[in-house]
């Protein structure tokens, strides 16, 4: 395929829309183009899995660009793939000038073969053919240029292959909207602070750990018998809280346009890796769990199936290798689900009790959208006002932060935290603790899935979206260390939350329970 004014250039490439504004107008109209190769994490693909589409091109035309991109999002050893990438470009131009000469001589070759008598057909100014040319002769020359050919041929399908692993392993462009560094920048806050400075007296901030157990509506000690550290059990009026949470944050978002979709747990890894979700991170240490695969199963190819770590994940793959049509869009999905995180080497104090969890209940919000920047933004705002609304509604004290680009994931472009204040972790972090996020994934996501949408009769990539409406387990948390009355040794429910709480306001002993 010749793209754009390159001579040549490798199949499996086309040219994405961008983020960032000096990017944001290197559009192409072309029909993306498949492309086969896996993550280099990601193991051996299926067969079945969607066909992955990498801009090459670009990457070749900004290798500093895409070199410092990596440097700034802590991907170290991306950063070192633009160039290695331009190099095997340039190794593969070489094999297809080769591969070049070798078939026209080939074809000589042929009608030298099907017409002996025309001796014009030898030109001596390129590779002139031997002399006297008998067709022995020529056949045995045939058969030696197929199999240079075939070498060379392998050769390129090698190179383009390496090619594409590099640039899927890359992660997306930041935005400009995105602080440079480590550091977030504080765009606003959620209710006022329950105490701004510490207070001078010997008043002690109770964790929920310590309420939950007193209260006796959280049990870690059993489930750490029962599945280990990072697992637990909610009982009673926590456990009915959960619910009230899941179904206050639902309506909410189906209020807001979102249809409700109720997603599979497992996913194959493939559309798990698509999403910028990896098996298994740089150290090799397990992130996701994945489920146990026969040897019959893996001797045919049959894909991983991993449990999914958000319901990002399987509302993405609702559409992969789909066409939308762009009167579809935006499509707009709310989901519940429970989502599963290995979090190797996390356990310690600053994570203990429901803070960070392997198994949890997750509201998610996702979203395709046209290939366009203001219509993701407009999605992006909309996910960010509808989480303001619901954590101002629990009465948490809260801040919403642009993530710094070190922070962001594979997939996303921009990204939006918002934190709640702990009272218990008031040493760590000054208290904060995130309990949503949001994200702009452009078409990182799409091309790697192959979902496509029709704009104007031409076949380009949507853009995707995803947002937190509410992590379950650290809202509860919140709400438990907020709510808790030390004198009364109970927790005030939040308001919205009464009508799937049986109308009690309150957790409780039981002779303090408000009906």
């Amino acid at each position: 395929m010749v793209e754009g004014h390159d001579q040549e250039t490798p199949r499996g490439t086309a040219s994405p829309y961008h983020t960032t504004t000096h990017l944001r107008n290197d559009t192409s109209s072309e029909t993306p183009e498949p492309s086969q190769q896996p993550l280099p994490s990601s193991g051996p693909r299926s067969t079945t899995a969607p066909k992955q589409v990498v801009d090459i091109r670009h990457i070749r035309q900004n290798p500093d660009l895409y070199a410092q991109n990596c440097r700034e999002r802590n991907y170290p050893t991306a950063a070192a793939y633009p160039a290695r990438i331009n190099d095997l470009f340039a190794q593969w131009q070489a094999q297809r000038l080769e591969g070049r000469g070798l078939r026209e001589r080939a074809n000589r070759l042929r009608r030298q073969l099907a017409n002996p008598r025309n001796t014009s057909l030898d030109d001596p100014s390129t590779n002139p053919l031997p002399s006297p040319s008998t067709r022995e002769h020529l056949l045995e020359e045939g058969r030696r240029l197929k199999a240079a050919l075939t070498t060379i041929e392998d050769a390129e399908a090698s190179l383009t292959a390496e090619m594409e692993a590099l640039a899927l392993a890359i992660p997306n462009l930041t935005s400009d909207a995105t602080p440079r560094g480590t550091e977030p920048r504080v765009l606003s806050y959620i209710n006022d602070h329950p105490e701004p400075e510490p207070a001078l007296s010997d008043r002690v901030w109770r964790s929920h750990v310590h309420i939950g157990q007193e209260l006796g509506v959280l049990d870690l000690a059993s489930a750490t018998k029962a599945s280990g550290w990072g697992w637990y059990y909610l009982l009673d009026e926590a456990a009915q809280l959960e619910q009230a949470l899941v179904s206050y944050a639902l309506a909410a978002a189906t209020r807001a346009g979102w249809r409700q979709v109720s997603p599979p747990s497992l996913v194959y890894g493939h559309i798990a890796a698509a999403c910028g979700f990896q098996p298994r991170d740089t150290d090799g240490l397990t992130q996701v769990y994945a489920v146990a695969q026969s040897a019959e199963d893996a001797a045919r190819g049959k894909p991983e199936l991993v449990l999914a770590g958000t319901a990002e994940i399987p509302l993405a793959g609702m559409q992969a290798d789909a066409t939308l049509d762009e009167s579809s869009l935006p499509m707009k999905r709310v989901a519940v689900s429970r989502c599963y995180r290995a979090e190797a080497g996390a356990r310690g104090a600053d994570t203990k009790g429901l803070y960070r969890v392997h198994e949890f209940t997750k509201v998610e919000l996702f979203a395709w959208s046209t290939p366009d920047a203001d219509a993701a933004e407009d999605l992006f705002d909309e996910m960010i006002d509808l989480q303001t609304e619901l954590l101002e509604s629990l009465g948490l004290h809260c801040r919403v932060l642009e993530m710094p680009a070190a922070d962001l994931g594979a997939s996303a472009t921009r990204k939006c935290d918002i934190e709640t204040f702990f009272p218990s972790r008031r040493e760590r972090n000054d208290g904060w603790g995130e309990v949503t996020s949001a994200s702009i994934c452009t078409d990182y996501q799409t091309r790697r899935l192959a979902t496509r949408v029709k704009v104007d009769g031409k076949v380009l990539w949507p853009w995707t979206v995803n947002g937190t409406a509410l992590a379950v387990p650290r809202v509860l948390a919140a709400i438990l260390e907020h709510g808790w009355d030390e004198d009364e040794k109970s927790v005030q429910i939040p308001e919205v939350l009464w009508p799937w709480m049986d109308g009690r306001t309150k957790i409780g002993p039981r002779q303090h329970y408000g009906r």
